[in-house]
């Protein structure tokens, strides 16, 4: 994937998530194609910003960054509220099974990773 090619794929991941905030949902045809750029620029990043961070928590901002997301956002491509988020995040809740496996699809975190966190 080019440069340019990945900032037109970024765009059309916010726009994807913008629907799925506006709207709560994304037809099964959206949700597919939100599932296979989020994938396609996780490729993209993971080969051109080569970086291991320390642990899960840095890992999840760091995607947070890098796709320009908020918990909100992220709270609603995994399927749980903001505020588990955020207390996953601050170390004040543990992941459930169902979160996990949210982060490393829509995410594409390191499964590795999730399972040695040791919040």
């Amino acid at each position: 994937m080019t440069k340019y090619e990945y900032t037109a794929k970024t765009k059309r991941l916010e726009e994807l998530l913008l629907k799925l905030t506006d709207q709560g949902k994304l037809s099964k045809k959206l949700r597919s194609e939100l599932d296979l750029i989020s994938d396609e620029i996780a490729d993209y990043e993971e080969a051109v910003f080569p970086f291991k961070p320390d642990n899960l928590k840095e890992m999840i901002e760091l995607r947070m960054y890098q796709r320009k997301l908020k918990q909100k956002d992220v709270a609603k491509l995994i399927g749980t509220t903001p505020s588990r988020i955020s207390e996953i995040l601050n170390g004040k809740r543990r992941l459930t099974l169902d979160i996990a496996k949210g982060l490393h699809k829509f995410l594409n975190i390191d499964a590795e990773l999730i399972l040695n966190d040791s919040n």
